[in-house]
């Protein structure tokens, strides 16, 4: 099998590790996912209870669901916190609706967030890939995504701590290269890592996909950066934790595809091709019907023609 056959057969092809349970959360944590985007999760501090993204819009009712069923097995009423990774529609979707729910909830992100959740542009862009992804996994369904009420409330930067109690906090981390407002939070003393796009979405054991959309020298930087600070557990975007013995590993995956995928753009420009021989070869390579379970085809390509340019740009 070659390479391109490879991809096609595990694009999204989601596979445990061995040894390990994906949604194998520790007894301090739960999966509220609803649908289709992100994966999102409760954290229970001693004193506050947080929230790691909300996912998209148009399943914003059940995923109150979940959070209220959660909330109630903990004897608790409210989500104190929610941390952001970051501005795009499938992590931050519902936070409109979470925010009539809870609204003294307090919204933790970074300053280009609060810049982008404060742009009419951008609340079209986010209201238009929304409501895509509403006619895509909900098909009947018309009701309007809602964008009007997204806000951040603390900006957090490089190093700052967000404490939930009993001597639990959450370290902050610039991660830049998905977005530039990319986020990774580390839950200590447990050295959890709730790692942002900008370091990829493993799928598999042996596959990933990558997912610069802003800079790509960035991520590799961002990747080197969560190495080294010493996780012990990662978590995973659109994926779940993996086993403490692939820590290290991760990462140098990372890296490797990141490499592969720069190098087959590059290669397509080297023979000649143009833009849209590029996006061609590129979506012949990486999209497959399997993949639209996940993701609407309308957000890929648009996410395939930013990083092909991307790519171009900074390997002239």
């Amino acid at each position: 099998m070659n390479n391109e056959e490879y991809i096609r057969k595990n694009n999204e092809f989601i596979r445990e590790f061995p040894g390990n349970k994906r949604f194998g959360l520790p007894d301090n944590m739960a999966r509220v996912t609803a649908g289709g985007g992100g994966e999102t999760f409760l954290i229970f501090g001693e004193n506050k209870t947080v929230q790691y993204d909300c996912g998209m819009a148009y399943c914003h009712e059940q995923l109150i669901r979940n959070i209220k069923k959660e909330l109630a097995a903990k004897d608790r009423e409210k989500v104190d916190i929610l941390l952001a990774s970051h501005s795009h529609y499938d992590h931050i979707g519902a936070l409109p609706y979470l925010l009539k729910e809870w609204p003294d909830m307090e919204v933790a992100a970074s300053e280009k967030t609060r810049q982008v959740f404060a742009s009419e542009g951008a609340r079209k862009t986010m209201k238009r890939l929304g409501e895509a992804a509403r006619d895509n996994f909900a098909p009947g369904s018309s009701e309007p995504v809602l964008v009007k009420g997204l806000r951040v409330d603390r900006v957090v930067r490089e190093g700052d701590a967000i404490n939930i109690g009993g001597g639990q906090r959450f370290v902050v981390l610039e991660t830049k290269g998905h977005t530039d407002c990319s986020l990774t939070y580390v839950l200590e003393p447990d050295k959890i890592m709730f790692l942002s796009e900008s370091t990829g979405i493993v799928r598999s054991p042996d596959f990933m996909h990558v997912q610069y959309l802003k800079s790509y020298r960035d991520t590799i930087e961002s990747a080197r950066k969560c190495k080294a600070y010493g996780a012990k557990r990662l978590i995973v975007p659109h994926y779940g934790i993996l086993p403490e013995y692939f820590t290290n590993d991760f990462f140098d995956m990372y890296v490797r595809f990141a490499e592969d995928e720069k190098n087959f753009i590059l290669g397509c420009r080297d023979q000649g091709m143009d833009r849209e021989q590029i996006f061609s070869a590129f979506t012949d390579r990486y999209w497959s019907e399997e993949r639209s379970r996940h993701q609407p085809k309308a957000a890929y390509e648009e996410n395939a023609r930013i990083s092909i340019d991307l790519i171009l740009k900074e390997f002239q």
